[in-house]
This record gives structure tokens, sequence and C-alpha cells, in this order.
């Protein structure tokens, strides 16, 4: 079996759509724009594939971003800084094989270099326990807790510290920048991203 774990690529909008969509309820259905929105916005947005398909992705954004989500908008009255997961998906054929760690792995060591706190929440209503026990043993606790909208579903809002980053804070970025590496460069977004 084949990982590998990248930035997403235009070409796999679709499958990312179809897959989000798919997930039940335990995630928000999306639609075209707003998937194009996450592809032209988010800071960090990797896909998994194994053995050349499409096996899941997590979408994560930084503070000070233009997006509405109750949820992120709870976080940037909070916290200065952070990196928000507004969400993971798995498909369904991948799923109890560990992929979920290593994408949130994946996102701790991007996140480490950057902010001092990894934020997201989980759902209550309907509560899932195997979600909540896999934050609690990743690190994060319980910040807050919200409804979403009028009639949504109760959230527990979770953030995790990072303390990695008080050190990369005080030797790289009060400094100049973080080392020219590939693991530690940021996405290209579309607009940035260079022309054929």
């Amino acid at each position: 079996m084949a990982l590998a774990i990248r930035d997403v690529r235009e070409h796999d909008l679709d499958a990312v759509l179809a897959l989000n969509n798919a997930a039940g309820r335990s995630i928000l259905a999306i639609d075209a724009a707003q998937l194009r929105f996450f592809y032209e916005h988010a800071d960090y947005f990797r896909v998994a594939e194994i053995d050349g398909e499409l096996a899941g992705f997590l979408i994560a954004m930084r503070e000070g971003r233009d997006y509405e989500s109750p949820n992120y908008r709870w976080f940037s009255s909070h916290y200065p800084q952070f990196l928000y997961i507004d969400r993971i998906v798995i498909a369904n054929a991948f799923r109890r094989h560990g992929l979920g760690r290593i994408f949130y792995c994946d996102v701790t060591s991007y996140a480490e270099v950057r902010v001092p706190l990894l934020a997201c929440e989980v759902f209550l209503e309907p509560r899932d326990d195997v979600v909540v026990l896999f934050h609690g043993t990743y690190g994060f606790q319980e910040v807050g807790q919200q409804r979403m909208g009028d009639s949504g579903p109760q959230v527990s809002l979770l953030a995790k510290d990072l303390p990695s980053y008080g050190y990369v804070r005080d030797t790289y970025l009060e400094h100049g920048q973080l080392p020219a590496e590939p693991w530690l460069a940021e996405r290209l977004h579309p607009t940035t991203e260079p022309h054929a």
C-alpha cells in the first residue's frame, strides 16, 4: 500500500466534494463554490492518496481569514493566532487504518512552526465518542461550547497548545523567517501558482 499526503490540486476538487458530501451527518455538506473558497484561501488543504485513490483530506485555516463559519469566528474572537481545522474526511474504505492520526500529525507539523494553537470542534449532537476520545488522546482540551446557529447542533470547541511554537518564534520568526526547506513551505494558492 503506497500512501502519499500532498497539497490538493485543482483536478482533485470533484473527488473531494463527492467525498465530503458522502461523509454523513458528522461533516457539513458543501457545494462547489464553498470548496473553491477553500481551494483558493485555505492555508492547509491536503489530500491522502492510497495506491493512487483519494482516501481523505483535511482543510485548515489560520486566523485573519474572511470565513463565515461560526466556529472559526469563535476562535477568532478568543485567540490572536491559531490554525483551525475546518474538516477532515476519510473515505469509508480507508477508515480504521490510522489515516486520521497521520493527517493530525501532518497538520500539527505544519501548525507548530507558525502558530501557538491548533483548534477544531466536534459535534456533540449527535455525539460520537470515538471522535471525542480521538481528540482527547491527541491532546485537545475543550475551551468552549456553542450551538451552530439557532437550531444547529451543539459543538465542543477544542484547542491544543503547540509548545514547539515558542522556540520557533524566538529562533526564527522574530529574526526573519523559517529556513527555505520544502517541508516548511507554504501551500501555493491558485493565484500564486506559476503558469504553464
